[in-house]
């Protein structure tokens, strides 16, 4: 139950908040005169909110509940603010609040888990509640097909979702507040873990910030890129509601991936998004091989970022919350930095080559999961047992 309401609420974060900002744009826009280089603006703006909301997760080890309750707050708050917006303003500053929520929420789920969940359970739990970007990306993909252009009510929906999900999980986890995470599994030594760590999260650093750029191309210009290439409206959405399909689909995927260490499983999952990235690109406007890059891209995206709280918990297991914190913080960087990059490629040489670049820097990210990196996993150190059930 705890890990279904954890996946709901990260549904209503992503899917239904931060990430529907690029689904209802253009009506928003029309509807409140935001400009093209405002709307960047905000975009820009919301990503910085999520990075500061992330690196308040990194407290989310000692007081969970109290930042998962700022992560409903401010996401119920900041949506029904951009569903009320009278003027761009206030849409502005409301999804700016809005989009802190989501990461606040990850830390804080992650923590919350940790400390609820038995060691044998844990690590399909987090993936479990890691999966929720799926589906929420495909409920705000059929809201706008019901809803569009009427966006408000999207955006109303979102913030219903996340009060009642968040309560909902504020409720489960009761008396997680305090305490240590949950027990580890035996064989592991705590002692070396420290000796590695640093050296460590470097290749996982890297691989987070070169898995956010590639994959700005997809989350800014996917859309954009489709119908540039002759699909309709209701094709580019459908593809949205692909990009979900696929991103619900790790649950289905959870505990093979599981079975393998964190850089096996990153190798896996960040090799599907370059694939999907460079399909995109030379798909053209064929729907069918766009539709099927697009829930690539999903489950590879959404398997790599567990992938990234798998790693989290074998380099820090006594506290992983803040870890995963700041590798999405670097995560949504990445972002950043692509979006930029993907955008200046397209206006020199269009969409596709854009696309084609992404995928080119997913398949250099996939390097953070070449056998024989220092540090990326103490074999020799851990037993077999141990290994599996890291948090994932």
């Amino acid at each position: 139950m705890l890990a279904l309401a954890g996946l709901a609420l990260v549904a209503s974060t992503y899917g239904l908040v931060r990430l529907a900002y690029g689904l209802f744009l253009p009506d928003v826009q029309a509807d409140l005169a935001l400009g093209d280089r405002a709307a960047g603006y905000v975009s820009s703006g919301a990503s910085l909110a999520y990075c500061v909301g992330a690196l308040a997760g990194l407290v989310a080890d000692r007081r969970p509940r109290t930042v998962l309750t700022a992560a409903v707050l401010t996401g119920g708050v900041g949506a029904t603010g951009m569903a009320l917006a009278p003027g761009a303003g206030t849409f502005a500053v409301a999804a700016v609040l809005a989009s802190s929520s989501a990461g606040l929420a990850s830390p804080a789920l992650v923590a919350i888990v940790d400390r609820q969940v038995a060691a044998e359970r844990r690590e399909r739990a987090q993936a479990v509640v890691n999966s929720g970007t799926g589906p929420g990306l495909v409920a705000a993909g059929l809201l706008a097909v019901v809803l569009l252009p009427d966006w408000r009510a999207g955006f109303a929906a979102g913030a219903a979702a996340t009060l009642l999900c968040g309560g909902l999980v504020l409720l489960l986890a009761r008396g997680g507040s305090s305490g240590p995470a949950g027990p580890r599994p035996a064989g592991y030594d705590a002692g070396h873990a420290a000796t590695y760590r640093v050296p460590a999260l470097l290749v996982p650093a890297l691989g987070a910030l070169g898995l956010g750029a590639a994959s700005a191309a997809a989350w800014t210009y996917g859309r954009a890129h489709l119908a540039a290439q002759g699909l309709g409206e209701t094709a580019t959405t459908v593809a949205w509601i692909g990009i979900g399909v696929g991103g619900t689909a790790t649950v289905l995927t959870a505990r093979h991936l599981a079975a393998r260490s964190p850089r096996a499983g990153w190798a896996v999952t960040v090799a599907a998004v370059a694939c999907a990235l460079v399909l995109l690109g030379a798909a053209g406007g064929a729907p069918v091989p766009a539709g099927l890059a697009c829930a690539l891209f999903g489950w590879g995206f959404v398997a790599a970022t567990s992938a990234l709280i798998a790693w989290a918990g074998e380099l820090r297991p006594q506290a992983p919350a803040g870890l995963v914190a700041g590798f999405f913080v670097l995560l949504v960087l990445g972002q950043a930095l692509g979006s930029a990059l993907a955008g200046e490629v397209t206006g020199r040489s269009g969409s596709g080559a854009a696309f084609l670049l992404a995928g080119a820097v997913a398949a250099l990210s996939c390097a953070a999961s070449l056998p024989g990196r220092a540090g990326t996993e103490p074999s020799a150190t851990r037993s077999d047992s141990a290994r599996t059930p890291a948090p994932w």
